[in-house]
């Protein structure tokens, strides 16, 4: 079990009514992927905003867990082209619109998608650059 916000669509009332919430969430929420992430830290950014308040159509896909940038570090990657442990950064590729993102403590994503961390850059720097939106 690990803790991520998690964006609901409200099926009983009208279709733009969200819940967000912070909830436990076991492995089943994570979308298809190779590599397993421990998240470190991600950012809560104008897109993320959108998403959470539902004053935009942002999330494509329900139930979602929004972030659309991450660094963390590997726990398994099935594709090879990380280790265990490595320090990945993650911005972009529809994550926290149609695949789960960063605003949890583990994410599922696909290897290509992930830069390693730059060397010399720290964790918290590197979330600290931050997202411009796109």
């Amino acid at each position: 079990m690990f803790k991520g916000v998690l964006i609901e669509k409200d099926e009983a009332s009208d279709s733009k009514s969200y819940n967000v919430s912070v909830k436990s969430l076991d492995d089943s929420v994570l979308m298809d992927g190779d590599t397993v992430i421990n998240v470190a830290y991600s950012t809560l950014n104008y897109k993320d905003a959108l998403a959470i308040t539902g004053k935009s159509p942002v999330v494509r896909k329900f139930p979602m867990v929004p972030g659309i940038d991450l660094v963390g570090t590997v726990e398994s990657c099935s594709s090879g082209k990380f280790n265990v442990g490595d320090e990945v950064v993650l911005n972009g590729f529809g994550v926290g619109e149609v695949h789960c993102g960063g605003l949890a403590q583990k994410a599922k994503l696909n290897s290509d998608w992930l830069i390693p961390l730059p060397k010399g850059l720290s964790t918290k720097q590197a979330m600290a650059v931050g997202t411009a939106g796109y």
